[in-house]
């Protein structure tokens, strides 16, 4: 069995070995704290500390405030919604979460439904739904009845801030957009107080800003496996980079690892990926698409993951195979710096 506090160990990108070691004259201020079910690290760069801890209190409270109003299983107004559905009932819901709504329909329609959040039900049919996951396999006739009849964002009906769906099954869950959303709201939070140099760590989802001390953020994409990184990137102003991998979330049963992301067509979750890392340019919504593009990647597979990644308009991309072969794209691996003597490394255009 693995703790959903399991997030705890190392996250996505391994950040403090490489930051927090390296001895600089840049005043950093940092905090970290436990939010969207893992661990989160906000670092500043500032001459004025208390402008600094005053910039990253902001942030988490803001990440406080995500975590509680837009939680899957657990009081709030996105199991409102959910709670509405399942009822037949219309609900009416706050502007943020109507536009967060429609933003995540898109996405899902972009990663052709392979990563949706609309499989909510499908979810915690596995246990993923709780903060201890039972080495359990669901019956076969759940996964069977929902395959025959399942659920999608896209069956959502969104009228104004109204909120409705035809489909009663269908269950929202946010656990694999909204960290995404939270990079760039703390951006902009960080921004609106004066801060210009940061970095945001949210379970292994990063958003670097500007630089520390006229040096680029200098990060690490960790290794499904082994423990400490696999290779290190150094990241621009404005640059998000996200990984998702089966070595947080997930139970063994019978030598076997079940992890989170589950392939809605088949009802099962992938065992062809251990992790995918994607790196998205600066933008409005870097820090969105470094959550969101990644998860469709990892599902499709060794034979589609490439024709995604461009569906999901990135071509900075890596994946870790089940076999710990490594297939990385030209334009990322030109930036990564390999630790040790990696294994077999594939690289595609």
């Amino acid at each position: 069995m693995r703790s959903y506090l399991n997030t705890y160990r190392l996250g996505a990108l391994a950040l403090l070995a490489l930051l927090l070691c390296a001895c600089g004259k840049a005043p950093l201020q940092e905090q970290q704290a436990f939010v969207f079910g893992t661990r989160v690290e906000v670092i500043v760069v500032s001459e004025q500390a208390e402008q600094g801890r005053q910039a990253i209190a902001a942030v988490l409270r803001e990440f406080d405030r995500m975590h509680r109003a837009y939680h899957a299983w657990q009081p709030s107004e996105l199991s409102d919604v959910n709670a509405a559905i399942a009822a037949g009932r219309s609900q009416e819901v706050k502007p943020e979460l109507a536009e967060f709504l429609r933003e995540a329909q898109a996405l899902a329609a972009q990663g052709d439904h392979l990563f949706d959040p609309g499989i909510g039900r499908l979810i915690k049919t596995w246990g993923f739904h709780a903060d201890e996951f039972v080495a359990q396999m669901p019956a076969e006739s759940a996964l069977t009845a929902w395959r025959k009849h399942p659920s999608s964002v896209a069956e959502l009906v969104i009228d104004g801030n109204t909120v409705s769906s035809r489909n009663q099954m269908l269950a929202l869950d946010f656990g694999g957009y909204l960290k995404g959303v939270a990079l760039d709201r703390a951006a902009a939070i960080l921004r609106s107080q004066g801060i210009n140099n940061a970095l945001i760590n949210i379970g292994g989802n990063v958003m670097a800003l500007g630089s520390k001390d006229g040096r680029k953020w200098r990060v690490g994409i960790q290794h499904p496996r082994q423990p400490g990184p696999l290779a290190t990137i150094m990241l621009d102003n404005g640059e998000a980079i996200g990984t998702s991998g089966d070595y947080q979330r997930y139970f063994e049963l019978d030598g076997k690892r079940y992890a989170h992301l589950i392939d809605p067509r088949t009802a099962y979750p992938v065992d062809h990926t251990q992790a995918v890392t994607v790196l998205i340019p600066a933008g409005p919504k870097s820090g969105t698409l470094s959550d969101a593009a990644s998860k469709p990647i990892f599902i499709a597979g060794p034979d589609n993951w490439r024709t995604m990644a461009t569906k999901m308009q990135t071509g900075m991309v890596l994946r870790v195979d089940r076999d710990n072969r490594i297939f990385v794209t030209e334009a990322l691996h030109q930036r990564l710096n390999y630790i040790g003597q990696p294994p077999e490394i594939t690289v595609v255009p």
